[in-house]
C-alpha cells in the first residue's frame, strides 16, 4: 500500500515539474529566439506595414469591367505616438490651419481610440502624399495606409452594387466584422454587402526596417516574416451592363423601378431604382457629405423600389388570379362572364373599363381586354369553391398558391434589406374584420387591389414562373464567384423551385391570353417585330393617408411581361410611380428594353417612342400630384408655419412642389 502511494506522489511531482519545465522553456523560447514576436514588441527599429489588398472586381455578363480599383493614401495616426511631432509643420504641409487639426484630433479622441491607428485624412492628393513623405520623419505617430478606393466605370448601378466605407465602432461589435479594427472598410449596401467575405480579401503585413530618421525602408530579413495579402475574388453577374445603362435612360426624371430577369436561370439582367444616382459619388473624402445629400432627397434615390417598394399590382396580378382559378379547378378556360362595364354582384358597382358585349366571353378575352368584373368574380369562385368547407378555408388555399408563387415572402434575393411585399391570409382578415367577412369583403384583390401589395422583383419572378410553365429559380445576380460557377454561395440559386400543381394547359390558357394583350388588347404597343410578347399591363389605384384623410393619388403605371413565349430569355417588371395607364409609361419601357436585349438595338421606327419615354420629365407630375391632393383637401395648410419655416430654412434650390414632398416625407411618414 505505501509503496502505491510513494509512486502515485512520483508522478504528481513529475506532472508538476512537466508542466512547469514546459512553460518555463516556451517563456525562454520567446524572449530569446522567436523572431516575429521580439518584432512586434520592438516598433523603434521594425515598422509593421499593414497592406490592405485590392477588392474584387466586378463583371458584367459579358465581362465588362463595372466596379474595380483604383489606388489611394489615407493618412492614418495614433494619437499616443505623436510626441515630438511637430504640429506647424505638419498643418502646412498637409494644407490644415491649427482649428482644423484640432478638430479631427477631437473627433478621434472622443471615439476613445487614442492607443488605435485611425483614420486621420481620407484619400490625400498627390501633392499632399508627396509633401508628407518628404517629411515623414517629422510627423511622429502618423504614416501613409495604401488602399484601393472602388471605381464605378459606367455610373450606373449605384442601388445594386452598393458601397464600401469605414466600419463604425458599432459594426466591430457584431460578429461578421470580429476580425476587423478601426480603419478598415467593409461593404454598406448593396453587392458590396452581401458578398462583402468574398469581396474583401484578406490584409497583410511586412515587417520593415528603420533608418536613423525613422523612416521604413528595406523589408526586414528579405521578407521572410510577412504575411502577403490576397485579393478579393472577382464576381461575374448576368447583369447586362449596356442594357442597365439603357433602362436607367428610359427610367431618367421617373419614379419607379425595373426588374429585369433570365427565367431560364434566375439571373438578373437589369435591376433599376429610380430616380438613380452616380455611385461615384459615395467614395473617397466626400462620400458622408454625398451621403447626406442623396438621403435628404425628397425622392428617395438610396431607397430600392425594385426590392423595397411595395406596391398594388393591380392587373397585372390577373394571370395568377387566373392560374390560381383553374389550379383549384373552380373555372375552366371556356369560362365566360356577361360583363357590360361594371361588377354588381357584391351590392356595390365596381367599375370595369370596357362595355361591349363579349369582351369576358372566355378567359382570353377577359385577360386581353382586363375585366375587372371577369377576374373579380373568378377570384370570388376560387375562394369560395365547393370543394372547401368555408370561404375561409378557400382563402387560405389561394394564399397558399401565392406563397408558392413567391408573394408574401421574400424571395431570397442576393442583395440585402428585400421587403416580402403583403399577401393577406384568413388571420389577417379575422383580426381586420373580427371575424366577420367573406369573398365580397375581400373582391378587390382579384384585380390587384386591397390589401396585396408586391415588390417589382416579386411581379417580374411571377413572369418567370409563367414562362417557366410552373417552377423558377431564386432571383440572383452573380453568375460566379472567382470563376467558378459552382461556388457553394451559389448553391442556393441552382435549385429549381416548382410551384403548386398546376396544370400544363392551365399555364399555356394563361400564356396564349397574354399574347392576345398585345397582339389585340391593352398592351398593343408593347409589339416587337418578329417575337413573340406575353404581357399585362396594370393600371394600379394609389391612395395616401394624410393627416387620418385618404387622398387619392393619381394612379401607377404597371406592366409586366416575357419573351419570347418559346424558350423565353427575358422576364420583366416595370412600376412607374403616378403616371397613369400602364399601356402609356411601364408598358413601351418594358418593350424597348426587351427588344434592346434580343436583338441588340431598336428599330428606327420605334425611335419615336424611345425619345417619348427617355425626354419625359415625370418627378414633377409625381410631386405636383401630392401637392394637388393637399390643396383638395386644404391640407397643404396644416401646420403652415412649420411648412413655411422648412421652406424658409432650406438652402436647396428646388422649387416649391418638392420641397412640399420633402416636408410631407417627414411629417407623415
Amino acid at each position: 500500500m505505501s509503496a502505491a502511494v510513494n509512486s502515485r506522489q512520483y508522478i504528481i511531482r513529475f506532472i508538476f515539474i512537466g508542466v512547469a519545465s514546459v512553460i518555463l522553456l516556451r517563456l525562454f523560447f520567446l524572449q530569446n529566439f522567436e523572431s516575429k514576436y521580439k518584432i512586434m514588441a520592438n516598433d523603434i527599429a521594425i515598422y509593421k506595414k499593414v497592406v490592405y489588398p485590392p477588392r474584387g472586381v466586378i463583371y458584367d455578363r459579358k465581362g465588362k469591367v463595372m466596379l474595380s480599383n483604383t489606388v489611394i493614401y489615407d493618412l492614418m495616426v495614433t494619437p499616443r505616438n505623436m510626441k515630438g511631432t511637430d504640429t506647424a509643420k505638419f498643418c502646412a504641409a498637409m494644407g490644415l490651419d491649427l482649428p482644423g487639426f484640432l478638430k479631427i484630433m477631437k473627433g478621434i479622441s472622443i471615439r476613445n481610440i487614442d492607443v488605435r491607428q485611425s483614420t486621420f485624412m481620407e484619400q490625400l492628393s498627390p501633392e499632399q502624399t508627396a509633401r508628407f513623405q518628404e517629411n515623414a520623419f517629422s510627423f511622429n505617430g502618423f504614416e501613409l495606409v495604401e488602399r484601393n478606393i472602388r471605381e464605378y466605370k459606367n455610373e450606373t448601378a449605384g442601388i445594386t452594387l452598393g458601397y464600401i466605407a469605414e466600419v463604425s465602432p458599432e459594426m466591430l461589435k457584431q460578429p461578421r466584422y470580429l476580425t476587423y479594427r478601426q480603419g478598415d472598410y467593409a461593404g454598406r449596401s448593396g453587392i458590396e454587402l452581401q458578398y462583402e467575405e468574398v469581396l474583401r480579401g484578406q490584409r497583410g503585413v511586412h515587417f520593415l526596417e528603420r533608418d536613423k530618421f525613422n523612416r521604413p525602408r528595406d523589408p526586414y530579413r528579405r521578407g521572410a516574416l510577412d504575411t502577403q495579402e490576397i485579393s478579393g475574388k472577382s464576381l461575374e453577374l448576368y447583369m447586362d451592363a449596356e442594357l442597365q445603362s439603357y433602362a436607367e435612360k428610359l427610367m431618367a426624371n421617373k419614379v419607379g423601378s425595373v426588374v429585369a430577369i433570365d427565367p431560364q436561370t434566375g439571373g438578373i439582367l437589369a435591376m433599376v431604382s429610380s430616380p438613380c444616382y452616380d455611385p461615384n459619388l459615395l467614395r473617397g473624402r466626400e462620400r458622408a457629405k454625398n451621403y447626406g445629400k442623396l438621403y435628404r432627397e425628397a425622392t428617395r434615390p438610396l431607397f430600392n423600389r425594385a426590392t423595397q417598394a411595395m406596391y398594388p399590382p393591380g392587373s397585372t396580378i390577373k394571370p395568377m388570379t387566373g392560374l390560381v382559378a383553374m389550379g383549384v379547378g373552380a373555372i375552366t378556360p371556356s369560362f365566360g362572364l356577361g360583363c357590360y362595364g361594371s361588377y354588381n354582384y357584391c351590392s356595390r358597382s365596381i367599375a370595369c373599363e370596357h362595355k361591349d358585349a363579349g369582351h369576358a366571353s372566355n378567359f382570353r378575352h377577359a385577360l386581353a381586354h382586363s375585366c375587372n368584373s371577369y377576374f373579380c368574380h373568378i377570384f370570388r369562385l376560387t375562394i369560395d369553391y365547393k370543394g372547401f368547407a368555408s370561404t375561409k378555408q378557400g382563402l387560405q388555399k389561394w394564399h397558399d398558391y401565392y406563397i408558392a408563387f413567391g408573394f408574401g415572402r421574400k424571395t431570397g434575393i442576393d442583395l440585402p434589406f428585400e421587403k416580402e411585399g403583403n399577401l393577406p391570409d384568413t388571420t389577417y382578415y379575422n383580426k381586420l374584420y373580427r371575424g366577420v367577412w367573406n369573398s365580397c369583403t375581400v373582391v378587390f384583390v382579384g384585380m390587384g387591389q386591397g390589401e396585396l401589395a408586391l415588390t417589382p422583383l416579386q411581379m417580374a419572378n411571377s413572369m418567370c414562373i409563367i414562362a417557366n410553365k410552373g417552377f423558377y429559380y431564386t432571383p440572383h445576380f452573380v453568375k460566379s464567384i472567382g470563376k467558378n460557377a459552382n461556388d457553394t454561395l451559389l448553391k442556393p440559386y441552382r435549385e429549381k423551385h416548382l410551384v403548386l400543381n398546376i396544370a400544363d394547359s392551365s399555364f399555356n390558357a394563361v400564356q396564349q391570353a397574354m399574347q392576345d394583350v398585345v397582339e389585340a388588347g391593352t398592351g398593343v404597343g408593347a409589339k416587337i417585330e418578329g417575337i413573340t410578347v406575353c404581357a399585362k399591363t396594370g393600371t394600379a389605384e394609389n391612395k395616401a393617408i394624410v393627416n387620418g384623410a385618404v387622398i387619392k393619388m393619381a394612379d401607377h403605371s404597371m406592366f409586366v411581361a416575357f419573351a419570347p413565349r418559346e424558350n423565353p430569355r427575358i422576364a420583366i417588371a416595370v412600376a412607374v410611380e403616378n403616371a397613369g395607364f400602364g399601356a402609356t409609361w411601364a408598358g413601351p419601357i418594358a418593350s424597348l428594353l426587351m427588344e434592346k436585349f434580343l436583338k441588340d438595338s431598336v428599330t428606327v421606327k420605334r425611335k419615336a417612342i424611345e425619345d417619348k419615354m427617355t425626354k419625359a420629365h415625370l418627378i414633377n407630375k409625381y410631386v405636383y400630384t401630392i401637392d394637388s391632393a393637399l390643396r383638395e383637401r386644404d391640407l397643404r395648410n396644416y401646420n403652415a408655419r412649420v411648412l413655411r419655416k422648412h421652406l424658409a430654412d432650406s438652402s436647396s434650390r428646388y422649387d416649391d412642389s418638392v420641397m412640399v414632398m420633402r416636408w410631407m416625407n417627414r411629417r407623415f411618414k
